[in-house]
């Protein structure tokens, strides 16, 4: 559930960009734990609390121009590196009701294109995948230290468990639908022009 969502946020934290195949004129980044500890959360309305982390995930970040919307964003999410801190909690998330691993191993974003809504804020809308079912989600990002190279990226993003055929239950626990992920990290740019941002 909320699972899914931490994989886009763990993803981001490891690569806003691959460096050696990238021209030095665009702006490169890289993603990494703020001072105080980077945050990959996700969490459920449930009769007990469902919360946990996706511990395998690989994130790139591209620019094609020194312009922030030409960025594009994929994530991709080992299924099953879920970690809620249950053994039952995970089995049952790993299990054909919710993510599928077995059949469907990774949960994937792939952003269409970057939206500046206001100085420091940032709709990424993208195909969110997840148990092999696609469907249009938008992660919201807030920077701090804009045009200074480095700064720090909260993000969230939410979505409806059912809408990705995840309509079960876990025993003995009531779960709502609505599935949110919380991120805190650290983006630093590494070369390159800096970035052109709409005022």
């Amino acid at each position: 559930m909320r699972l899914t969502v931490l994989c886009l946020v763990a993803s981001i934290l490891f690569s806003f960009a691959s460096r050696a195949q990238a021209p030095a004129e665009v702006p490169i980044f890289e993603i990494s734990p703020p001072a105080g500890g980077f945050k990959i959360t996700f969490n459920v309305k449930a009769s007990v609390p469902i919360e946990g982390v996706f511990e395998k995930w690989d994130a790139t970040l591209k620019f094609t121009s020194p312009d922030v919307t030409t960025g594009v964003l994929d994530i991709k999410v080992d299924a099953a590196s879920v970690n809620t801190g249950s053994g039952m909690k995970d089995g049952k998330l790993k299990g054909k009701d919710f993510f599928d691993v077995k059949d469907n191993p990774y949960i994937t974003f792939h952003s269409s294109k970057i939206e500046q809504t206001d100085p420091t804020s940032f709709d990424i809308p993208g195909t969110f995948t997840i148990r092999g079912v696609s469907k249009p989600e938008t992660l919201s990002l807030t920077l701090s230290g804009k045009g200074t190279g480095t700064g720090d990226v909260k993000g969230t993003m939410a979505f409806d468990r059912k809408d990705y055929g995840m309509k079960s239950g876990i025993p003995f626990i009531k779960i709502a639908d609505r599935v949110e992920v919380d991120i805190v990290l650290q983006a630093k740019q590494v070369s390159g022009p800096r970035l052109v941002y709409k005022e």
